[in-house]
């Protein structure tokens, strides 16, 4: 659809449909006619009398005349009446007529239209005709009545020196149709740089950071929106980085909108919890083939999550060791099994939270029949960034001892965030791996996951060969074990890892991380994607808040994401347990028992997950 104005007429046009119209003219010229025979006709009768007159023929023979002459006389007159009648009609006529050309005068406006007069479900055109050429108004460049921008940082922390934070761009269309082809730009401070970035094409160049739509969102429909535009930024300062909410400009069909409102949320947090990813995946850039997020229209269909059948007994000694079939993960007896549970937050953090009654109350209570711990390779105080290793290997191990005693499944994670890339660390990974496949070599019950969340523009290509060097060591002391190997940009892009999977190894299972209020249609369709071409997703973090981990809770996208899952047979993990002030730790930040919650001790992220776990 377009959204151009049709432009007005030239002057020269307007002036042509202004002439009278050429039915007019003839009528005026038969008026002309008209009159002319009138005094034609009198000329004649005036001869006639004067010739009466002059004549004296006997008495008896202008007798005879006389009553003659009086019948033409009579009908003469009624001729001359009856002409005049006509020409006062015709004269009316003219008048109605030039009457209705004045009033099309009136509505041709040749002076230059302002944009405030301009309808608000039509762009202004760019080029005014006018006699002395063309021209543009300053009011143009100031149009906001139809739409507007909004910039926000909703996240910052610190990282190698830097100052990174999320900024979320959101657009608002109040005009009745549609906008098309926009485009953002915000001037950024030296220094600036994108991490990554989804539902956008973006790039700084020249001083701005230029924001564009995917294919899937660069139309803003009639009185709606367009929003979930987000990128991670690091800068030089924190002032530097909230400068981004400044000075927003939103160019729509090439005119210039401004900002509505903008705002900076100072929140940090001690890490990174987890990002969300570039949609296409090509290091801060985005194809965008995905469908409209807006307005939730995607393709994907799920059915509503039912109940599990409750079941006594452990959950190992109930479905024994994993494997997975297709796209599935199944139990021992080859049934399909979806493993649901909790991750710790950073184990070097919130280490009070690895203890056997912990996970009890967990299995017991909210109905989980496994747990993740995530042992953090970067970062402060990471595995390899200064942690104390024997520490960390020793809450790794207390952690898979009370899950086995328990009955439950465990995941070891290697947690990749702020080292970005798996091949940063990869010697330590490989000899982290081949210590904890030699020790648990003999446990049906553990699962290894081989890098967390590759970012900041890391390709799958990376990721791949990283795996292919830590699987086979893995595999050497446990050949059967379940391995579920990370993916690009947050673990969203498991479509990539799709049209070019880990190959040769059995077991292989590709992570999807989402974030409810952040992730929507878009990603379940690549997660659809992934799935019809065969590989198996394990969500082995996720929450029901946006993607920093912290923000409002969407509990519609929630719902969907969980009927998704549960429609799909994809096992999922909750991130995660501990008391952080943040909307996705599960444990509320005032509370610091380490077990035996009762709801009032949970947060809302928590009371939401319990209930999903025990099929409420």
């Amino acid at each position: 659809m377009s959204e151009e104005n049709k432009k007005p007429d030239t002057v020269e046009e307007v002036k042509t449909e202004e002439t009278k119209p050429e039915d007019a003219k003839a009528e005026e010229t038969k008026s002309e006619e008209t009159k002319t025979e009138d005094t034609k006709s009198d000329e004649a009768k005036s001869e006639e009398v004067k010739t009466e007159e002059e004549a004296a023929p006997a008495a008896d023979e202008i007798k005879k005349a006389s009553g003659k002459d009086k019948k033409t006389s009579k009908k003469n007159k009624i001729m001359i009446g009856a002409i005049i009648g006509l020409v006062a009609i015709i004269i009316a006529l003219i008048a109605v007529i030039l009457g209705k050309g004045g009033s099309k005068d009136d509505d041709y406006d040749t002076s230059e239209p302002s944009v405030e007069a301009a309808s608000d479900n039509d762009a202004v055109s760019e080029d005014l005709s006018t006699e002395g050429g063309e021209a543009t108004t300053e009011a143009e460049k100031d149009k906001t009545q139809d739409g507007s921008v909004t910039a926000t940082i909703t996240n910052q922390w610190e990282s190698n020196g830097k100052f990174c934070g999320q900024l979320d761009l959101s657009i608002a269309n109040t005009a009745s149709s549609e906008m098309k082809d926009w485009k953002i730009e915000i001037d950024v401070p030296e220094g600036t740089a994108i991490d990554s970035n989804w539902n956008c094409v973006c790039e700084i160049n020249g001083g701005k950071l230029i924001v564009q739509g995917a294919d899937y969102n660069v139309t803003v429909p009639a009185n709606g929106k367009v929003s979930d535009i987000g990128i991670i930024l690091s800068a030089n300062s924190q002032a530097d980085l909230n400068k981004l909410t400044e000075s927003p400009r939103l160019y729509v069909g090439g005119k210039l909108y401004t900002a509505q409102g903008s705002s900076t949320s100072e929140d940090s947090t001690e890490e990174a919890t987890t990002e969300v990813a570039d949609n296409a995946g090509n290091g801060g850039t985005n194809n965008g083939n995905n469908s409209t997020n807006n307005n939730n229209n995607g393709n994907s269909t799920t059915q509503p999550s039912t109940p599990a059948a409750s079941e006594s007994g452990t959950p190992y000694a109930n479905h024994g060791k994993l494997s997975v079939s297709g796209v599935n993960l199944v139990d021992a007896s080859g049934n399909k099994y979806q493993l649901k549970g909790v991750s710790t937050h950073g184990i070097a953090w919130f280490p009070e939270y690895v203890n056997e009654d912990a996970f009890r109350t967990i299995r017991d209570d909210w109905g989980a029949n496994v747990i993740r711990i995530a042992m953090y390779s970067g970062e402060n105080n990471g595995y390899c960034t200064g942690g104390d290793k024997e520490q960390l290997k020793a809450l790794v191990d207390k952690g898979v001892q009370a899950a086995t005693n328990l009955g439950m499944y465990v995941i070891i994670d290697w947690h990749v965030l702020g080292d970005l890339n798996p091949q940063v660390y990869k010697e330590e990974a490989k000899k982290f791996f081949e210590e904890m496949s030699a020790k648990y070599k003999n446990y049906g019950n553990v699962i290894y996951e081989i890098c967390n969340e590759p970012n900041g523009g890391t390709p799958w290509s990376d990721v791949k060969s990283y795996a292919e060097e830590v699987i086979p060591i893995i595999k050497a002391n446990c050949p059967d074990a379940v391995i579920i190997v990370g993916t690009p940009n947050w673990a969203q892009d498991v479509d990539t890892a799709a049209s070019d999977p880990v190959t040769g190894y059995s077991n292989i299972m590709y992570a999807l991380h989402f974030y409810a209020a952040t992730h929507t249609d878009w990603l379940r369709n690549k997660a659809s994607t992934a799935l019809s071409s065969g590989i198996p997703l394990f969500v082995s973090e996720f929450s029901i808040c946006d993607a920093s981990g912290n923000g409002a809770i969407d509990y519609n996208q929630a719902q969907a994401w969980l009927d998704f899952v549960n429609s799909n047979n994809i096992s999922y993990v909750s991130w995660s347990l501990s008391n952080k002030n943040e909307t996705s730790a599960l444990i509320s930040s005032s509370c610091t028992k380490t077990s035996g919650w009762t709801d009032s001790d949970l947060s809302e992220a928590g009371k939401w997950l319990k209930k999903a776990l025990k099929g409420n």
